[in-house]
């Protein structure tokens, strides 16, 4: 009898627990994301490729720099990354930038930096968010220089 009670205790919860259980996390903390989708749709309604643009400089090492600041107080869907990042080389913005800011538009995100802290934690939101930069200038500068070279 003592083997049978051990091994129901030792059983798996079943996937109605483990729903329930999943659902209820999700419900805590739909407000914050909630939030999070609104400052990114905010963003999006108030900010303008054009306005983007001018922040921009001509130098590669710096419009790297402000593309991946830039995307990372952006954040949103990659989708609208692509398109933004099509208008700003229309305007004459280096690949440079341009690719440094669709990278970081969707790799960072301050506005997404309570949520993250939240699920995830402020240890792993904080090294995540550096090695995300730090590749994110890296390889904004491979990928333009790749383009360089085959052109």
């Amino acid at each position: 009898m003592d083997k049978k009670q051990g091994k129901q205790s030792l059983q798996r919860p079943t996937y109605l627990k483990v729903l329930r259980k999943n659902g209820l996390s999700f419900l805590a903390i739909s407000p914050l994301l909630l939030g999070v989708v609104g400052l990114v749709g905010l963003f999006q309604a108030l900010v303008t490729p054009k306005m983007i643009a001018a922040l921009f400089r001509g130098n590669a090492v710096i419009d790297t720099l402000i593309g991946t600041l830039a995307g990372g107080s952006a954040a949103g869907n990659p989708v609208v990354s692509y398109l933004l990042g099509g208008e700003l080389l229309k305007q004459g913005i280096s690949l440079y930038a341009v690719t440094a800011f669709v990278i970081s538009w969707v790799t960072l995100g301050l506005s997404q930096l309570p949520a993250e802290v939240e699920v995830f934690g402020g240890r792993f939101t904080l090294y995540r968010n550096i090695l995300a930069f730090v590749f994110t200038i890296l390889i904004a500068t491979l990928t333009a220089l790749t383009v360089q070279v085959l052109a």
